[in-house]
C-alpha cells in the first residue's frame, strides 16, 4: 500500500509504503505492517510531506487490523516519536554438530533458473516458520529478492528433507546458516552435512528453537536497526533476529 505525493508533471516527489507481513512471535501469528521505501526528493524536503505520509500509512495499518509495525532503518530517531523502538538482534554461534558430516543428496539452486525459482516458490508458499519465537510466517517476495540482490547467498536443495537452505561461508570459514525453507524444520545436524562438512563452526542468523542445537547468542549489528511498534519489548524473545532473507 503506497502513499505518495506527486508534482504537476506527475513525478512522485515523496513516498512511504506499507505492506502486510505475518510474523510468528512466541508461538502466535501476528498481523504486522512492514514499512519501507520512504523517501522525499531534496527540493521538497522540509514541507512535512514525509510526516504526513507516515501518519497516513500508520492510520491505514491500524484501520486494517494490523497489530504491530516493523521497519528497518539507519535513522531510528525519526520513528521514535511514533512509538517505534529499536530492538537488539542476536545471531547464534557454536560448534558444528558432531553428526553433521554424513553427505546427503543435495544440489545447488540457481536464482536465475526458471525451474529452480518455481520449485523454491512452491516451497516458500508452504513453508513452516523457521522459528516459533520470531520469524516471518510468509515473506516469499523478500526472500527471492534478497537472493537475487546478494550473489553471495548460496541456495541448496536437500532432496531427502524437501528443504532449501540459504547459507554463506564466512571469511574465517564458519558456515553461516541464513534461512531454511521447509515444511517441517529438521534438526540442524541433518542440514549442515549437505552444505559444508569442512566447517568447524556454525553461525545461525535466526532463532534456533527448532534446530535442536545449542548456540551462544552473539549481538548482531547490521547496517540498519530493527524497530517495532505496538509490542512491548518485554514480550519479545530475549535473543532473536530477523533472517537476512526477510529484510526489506
Amino acid at each position: 500500500m503506497p502513499f505518495g505525493y506527486f508534482d504537476e508533471a506527475g513525478r512522485c516527489v515523496a513516498n512511504f509504503s506499507a505492506f502486510t507481513i505475518p510474523l510468528m512471535i512466541n508461538g502466535r501469528v501476528v498481523k504486522a505492517a512492514g514499512y519501507q521505501s520512504g523517501a522525499v526528493r531534496p527540493e521538497f524536503r522540509g514541507a512535512g510531506l514525509y510526516r504526513d505520509l507516515m501518519r497516513r500509512a500508520f492510520d491505514w495499518a491500524a484501520e486494517s487490523g494490523h497489530e504491530i509495525g516493523i521497519l528497518l532503518t539507519d535513522k531510528p530517531p525519526l520513528y521514535e516519536p511514533y512509538g517505534f523502538q529499536s530492538v537488539p538482534q542476536h545471531r547464534f554461534s557454536g560448534p558444528m554438530p558432531e553428526t553433521a558430516f554424513g553427505r546427503r543428496a543435495a544440489r545447488p539452486l540457481d536464482i536465475n533458473n526458471g525451474k529452480d525459482i518455481a520449485l523454491l516458490s512452491k516451497l516458500l508458499d508452504n513453508r513452516q516458520p523457521v522459528s516459533q519465537q520470531f520469524a516471518p510466517a510468509r515473506q516469499k517476495e523478500m526472500f527471492l529478492l534478497n537472493c537475487h540482490f546478494d550473489a553471495g547467498i548460496r541456495l541448496t536443495l536437500i532432496e531427502e528433507l524437501d528443504c532449501v537452505a540459504a547459507w554463506k561461508v564466512a571469511d574465517d570459514g564458519a558456515l553461516q546458516l541464513l534461512d531454511l525453507v521447509c515444511q517441517n524444520i529438521p534438526p540442524v545436524e541433518r542440514i549442515v552435512g549437505a552444505l559444508n562438512p569442512d566447517a568447524t563452526r556454525l553461525e545461525v542468523f535466526f532463532p534456533i528453537d527448532r534446530l535442536d542445537w545449542d548456540g551462544v547468542a552473539v549481538p548482531h549489528k547490521g547496517y540498519c536497526d530493527l524497530m517495532i511498534s505496538g509490542l512491548p519489548a518485554a514480550t519479545l524473545p530475549e535473543f532473536f533476529m530477523l533472517s537476512p532473507l526477510a529484510e526489506f
